[in-house]
């Protein structure tokens, strides 16, 4: 029962987060000038890449478990949509990061705005694979 509640509990935190950078803090700082967006970005995106990774793999793992546990798969169905999100931001996002990353601050330009832009759209993508998990685990617990 743990192992359930830990995984919703986890992943819930992660679709949250991720649900408040798209809805709250991607618009937010799209108003700032290009200089000052980039500088926001980069130290943004590695607290939130930090924590977000953490709560996908904890939740993933508490969500096999509790598969094992109840044998049912719908919990394995969670855990695999909350784990998705690693090789989505590997393969799908850090090409973009590595771009927006080797930018110095002063070079700032429409260019870098707009892959922080397309960096908004592409990590809307993990919001949906967090939320799905959610809703994956929900499922599960009735």
């Amino acid at each position: 029962m743990i192992a359930e509640l830990l995984a919703l509990v986890s992943a819930a935190l992660f679709a949250g987060a991720a649900f408040y950078i798209n809805v709250a803090e991607q618009p937010a700082r799209l108003l700032l000038d290009d200089r000052s967006l980039l500088t926001q970005w980069k130290p943004s995106y590695k607290r939130g890449f930090a924590m977000q990774a953490s709560l996908a793999v904890v939740s993933s793992l508490l969500g096999f478990w509790a598969a094992w546990q109840a044998q049912d798969w719908r919990w394995a169905l969670g855990a695999v949509l909350i784990l998705s999100n690693w090789p989505y931001t590997l393969l799908g996002i850090m090409p973009t990061n590595h771009r927006l990353e080797a930018i110095p601050n002063d070079q700032a330009d429409a260019a870098s705005r707009g892959l922080i832009v397309k960096w908004g759209s592409l990590h809307a993508v993990r919001t949906a694979l967090g939320c799905a998990a959610v809703v994956a685990y929900l499922w599960a617990s009735l």
